[in-house]
This record gives structure tokens, C-alpha cells and sequence, in this order.
């Protein structure tokens, strides 16, 4: 005999994935349902994926991982940038620090280090104190590592006012040899 409860019944749905949390909006105003929080240790990452697309200035208080495509500026001055694999970056970029394993087209400006892995590319200049480029990785470019605003800069100014008072008392053993 038929059964009709049986036959009429709509195949039963997978699961339904659970909601994105929930970003406060000053990290991310316009794309919080397309980013992930984890937890790192004591830092949060967070986690753009690679269907997002982002056309302008990206700002954040937190370290980035960036799959999708990002076109315009990145600032990241105190945190870490990492470029993923399906990453597409044409922009500026101001990081504390840079790994690219995906694609950036633009130049990047980092206070610690550099990192282009296997199979990253950079096209654009590159200032850093710091750069290591794998073998397997693209770049085109240029690298200035001066040490602008580092440790070693401020020492240097440390020293200069112990060297003037020292610079004093040499001509005196100059001017004894004179007479």
C-alpha cells in the first residue's frame, strides 16, 4: 500500500552551518558577516576570505590574514599582515609585518620584517629592516633596510651626546703634541 507521509516528505536539509560571529564594527564596518575572529595565543587574527573583495582603505588594531582581493591601502602599523595563497593584494601597505604567500602588486612598508614564501609574489618596493625572500618566490623591485626608527637608530642618538663631550677634550692632546 502507498504510503503518503512518506512520499511527500522533502528530503531532509543538511545541517545549517552556524552564523558568522559577530565583529565589533570599528574593526570592520563594512565586510563583519565575510570575517572570522580566531583566537592566536594572547592576539586575534583576523580572517578575510577569499570571496571578499575590498576597494579602498583597510585599518585594523588586529593581525590580518587576507585571502580574498584588496585593492587601495592597508594599515596594519602595529600588527602582522599575512597574504594567503588565494590572496590578491594591488595596494599599499603599512604593517608592522608582511608574509606573502599569495600576490601583492604595490609596495610595502614594514618596522620589523618582510617575509615572500614559496610561491609568493611582490611587485613593488619593498622597506623593511628586515626581508627574506624564499627560493620559488617572485619579486620585482626594490628593498631599502635602513633601520629608521629602530632600536639601533636610538642608540645612535644616545651615543652622539657622549661623543661630543669626548670630541672636547681630543684637541687638547692634539694641541699638546703641537707644542
Amino acid at each position: 500500500m502507498w504510503k503518503r507521509d512518506e512520499a511527500v516528505k522533502p528530503p531532509t536539509p543538511p545541517s545549517p552551518a552556524p552564523p558568522p560571529p559577530v565583529v565589533p564594527a570599528a574593526s570592520a564596518p563594512t565586510v563583519t558577516s565575510h570575517i572570522e575572529t580566531r583566537g592566536a595565543g594572547a592576539r586575534d587574527v583576523v580572517h578575510i576570505g577569499k570571496s571578499v573583495v575590498i576597494k579602498g582603505e583597510l585599518n585594523g588594531s588586529e593581525d590580518l590574514t587576507i585571502e580574498g582581493h584588496v585593492e587601495g591601502k592597508i594599515e596594519l602599523r602595529d600588527h602582522v599582515l599575512t597574504i594567503g595563497p588565494n590572496g590578491k593584494i594591488r595596494a599599499s601597505v603599512f604593517a608592522k609585518a608582511v608574509i606573502v604567500v599569495g600576490e601583492v602588486v604595490g609596495n610595502i612598508t614594514s618596522t620589523e620584517k618582510v617575509e615572500i614564501r614559496d610561491n609568493g609574489s611582490v611587485d613593488g618596493d619593498i622597506v623593511s629592516p628586515r626581508v627574506a625572500i624564499a627560493e620559488g618566490a617572485h619579486f620585482r623591485g626594490s628593498i631599502d633596510m635602513q633601520r629608521t626608527g629602530s632600536k639601533g637608530s636610538e642608540s645612535k642618538a644616545e651615543a652622539k651626546p657622549a661623543s661630543t663631550p669626548a670630541s672636547t677634550p681630543q684637541p687638547t692632546p692634539a694641541g699638546a703634541g703641537q707644542r
